[in-house]
């Protein structure tokens, strides 16, 4: 349950902060800042024409009418995953190195040590 717990965390994280950052790097409400990092990527990557549907354009569409509902849903779950993969995969290494308890990890022990 603690693996859930942390994914669950990371999630709620990344969608009460994804406003702010895409504000932080320049895609605001009026469109993108000026002299901003959002404002260089368009200038240097797309040269003032961004394509509709690109991820540029999404993110500037997000940071100019908000995220929505759907897009804090996948924001939320794919943090969760992700973050909750990896905790799971962090205490398993963790437990098979220091306790030298899995069947999995064992060859290494017999590699390394």
């Amino acid at each position: 349950m603690p693996i859930a717990a942390v994914g669950l965390a990371a999630g709620t994280a990344a969608v009460v902060a994804a406003p702010a950052v895409l504000g932080a790097v320049g895609f605001t409400a009026g469109g993108v800042a000026a002299g901003s990092i959002a404002a260089s990527i368009q200038s240097a990557v797309y040269g003032g024409s961004v394509a509709s549907g690109s991820v540029f354009a999404l993110l500037q569409s997000a940071g100019a009418a908000g995220i929505g509902a759907a897009g804090n849903a996948a924001i939320g779950g794919i943090t969760a995953g992700i973050t909750g993969g990896i905790t799971a995969l962090g205490s398993y290494v963790f437990v098979c190195f220091n306790y030298k308890s899995c069947r999995v990890c064992l060859c290494f022990w017999d590699t390394f040590y």
